[in-house]
């Protein structure tokens, strides 16, 4: 059965798109930790982040940089975290995260509900900065 993020992948499930290219897709987690909060997925389903190939995880950063120098421009922030965790979708995946501290990346705490227009200014926001 496929993921709920095969499914935003294929145009199934709507979402705030950031970037995408031939092996990736990026797009806004609709439950964010805060704000400008990004998901970036390969295209391909697989379960766990480390079984992709050499090839593919040094790709995935490459892909993601440039959505992180827009994060950081976008939002008032330390820094653009990074985080791999994969327990809520069996998809593998990386968060982005505008950080102030490393308490920002607790996925334990209760996560934000932006409405869609919340979410369409987080995204266009980022859009502005991504070169």
């Amino acid at each position: 059965m496929a993921s709920i993020f095969s499914k935003i992948i294929a145009g199934e499930i709507p979402s705030y798109k950031i970037a995408e290219n031939e092996m990736f897709y990026a797009f806004l987690d609709v439950f964010p930790l805060v704000e400008g909060h990004t998901l970036v997925v390969p295209k391909k389903e697989m379960d766990r982040f480390f079984d992709l190939t050499q090839e593919e995880l040094s790709a995935i950063l490459g892909f993601a940089q440039p959505i992180a120098k827009a994060i950081e421009k976008a939002f008032p922030c330390q820094r653009c975290g990074l985080s791999v965790v994969g327990l809520e979708v069996p998809h593998a995946h990386l968060h982005l995260v505008p950080i102030q501290s490393a308490d920002d990346l607790n996925f334990t705490r209760p996560k934000l509900k932006p409405t869609s227009d919340e979410l369409k200014a987080a995204q266009n926001k980022i859009l502005q900065h991504l070169v």
